[in-house]
């Protein structure tokens, strides 16, 4: 019985060599100014605006080129211009639909993976105004639980364990 205890005593400690998860905050940046200033804001002075504005223009050059499917309506006239703003500013508004889908659903993609804990700070730190806050970050070799991105009490952007 005797032989019995020191064996389980002396498997017990041979679990413990595995190292704990490290549980300690890291500071991005001493002051959280500008996070996320950069993430999916809608249209307001967006690339995606400017890039439908351009399309609408290729649209209308085109259309206003070409002589109208409505046979009722004469190249070049009034009610031509008329046809092609109206075609082209529906193809706009689609245009804008699908480009604030697409920025809803980059979003929603709120993990990023890094290679090491120095990768992730140092992208964290470049790109702070890309970055929304409780934003997930998983680090590969780090066997703690995933970090989020988050603003501590004094102001500081800091890398914490989920």
């Amino acid at each position: 019985m005797a032989a019995l205890l020191v064996v389980v005593a002396t498997a017990s400690p041979g679990c413990a060599h595995t190292q704990q998860p490290e549980r300690k905050v890291y500071v991005i940046s001493e002051d959280a100014s500008g996070v996320g200033s950069d993430v999916g804001s809608g249209t307001g002075g967006s690339g995606a605006e400017a890039y439908c504005n351009e399309l609408q223009k290729q649209c209308f050059k085109a259309c206003w080129n070409r002589k109208p499917s409505i046979s009722s309506i004469k190249k070049g006239s009034g009610m031509h211009h008329e046809h092609c703003t109206k075609t082209c500013r529906e193809e706009f508004m689609r245009c804008i639909q699908e480009q604030e889908e697409l920025e809803r659903q980059d979003s929603q993609k709120k993990e990023l993976h890094f290679p090491t804990m120095n990768a992730a700070l140092e992208w964290l730190r470049e790109h702070k105004t890309e970055v929304a806050v409780g934003t997930i970050v998983i680090v590969a070799g780090v066997i703690a639980a995933p970090y989020v991105v988050a603003i501590a009490a004094g102001g500081a952007l800091v890398l914490a364990p989920l």
